[in-house]
């Protein structure tokens, strides 16, 4: 194995955009370490991966400093360094405000806002070790504009997206730039369940690009803000959401071209 390859971790990577993500950075020749709470899951994504020996899979809880410190050096010890982080492991509770719980509320701040905090600051002390890095935490565009049913959720990712700017603040001092991703609807297995034919025409009309995104498409966002052509960007948000937010409400009537 090539010691001087690049290494990625990438939280919350047994599906969907994780997944994605950690195929896109294998295509660049890293190796990779894929996070996941769901075994089953982690196990089958480590199937689909090739070079097989050059992918860690590791259950983890990111919530979890124990767990995420036990991971990490689990990383170091196989793959000897780690060149760039992607938080993107995340949990959603789609529920009225006045009937989401504190429990609720706690679990998804732990796990969307904790997690990238934890997680960052396991990871830096080894990318130092190799002369600096990237991290790239997955937000949301539900942290850019507020909707209803998430609560919890959008000012989760709100949040994370200041705790980008905290973290590029500082650990841009030393060589770790540190960017946010915020993806708009995306074609992910959970949104082919959740989204009805309504939901989905709806975001057509409100989205300029008349469309869903892919998880290709964020991951392709996620590997440029790793990459050395990203090399002056530190502590930004890019929204990979077909210009959902930049439109505001959408008004199908007027629309053309259609």
């Amino acid at each position: 194995m090539n010691q001087e390859a690049r290494v990625a971790i990438v939280t919350g990577a047994a599906r969907g955009i994780g997944l994605a993500v950690a195929r896109r950075f294998l295509q660049e020749g890293y190796r990779v370490a894929l996070f996941d709470i769901d075994d089953a899951e982690l196990n089958h994504a480590a199937t689909q991966l090739q070079p097989s020996d050059s992918v860690l899979t590791i259950h983890c809880d990111v919530s979890l400093p124990s767990e995420v410190g036990a991971a990490v050096s689990q990383v170091e010890r196989r793959f000897g360094r780690i060149d760039a982080l992607v938080n993107n492991a995340g949990i959603a509770v789609f529920k009225p405000l006045l009937d989401t719980t504190y429990e609720e509320w706690e679990r998804v701040m732990a796990v969307n806002l904790g997690g990238p905090f934890i997680c960052t600051q396991a990871v830096a002390p080894i990318m130092l070790k190799h002369g600096g890095g990237s991290v790239v935490n997955i937000a949301s565009i539900s942290g850019l504009r507020a909707s209803t049913l998430r609560v919890a959720y959008g000012t989760s990712k709100a949040g994370l997206m200041h705790l980008t700017k905290q973290q590029a603040a500082e650990l841009g001092n030393v060589g770790i730039r540190v960017n946010a991703i915020a993806p708009g609807p995306v074609e992910t297995a959970m949104a082919k369940q959740v989204h009805s034919a309504a939901i989905r025409a709806d975001y057509h009309d409100a989205i300029p690009l008349a469309r869903y995104g892919t998880e290709e498409e964020i991951a392709n966002a996620v590997y440029f803000l790793c990459s050395p052509g990203a090399a002056y960007v530190n502590g930004q948000t890019l929204a990979v959401d077909g210009g959902f937010d930049a439109t505001g409400i959408g008004l199908p009537t007027l629309r053309t071209g259609r």
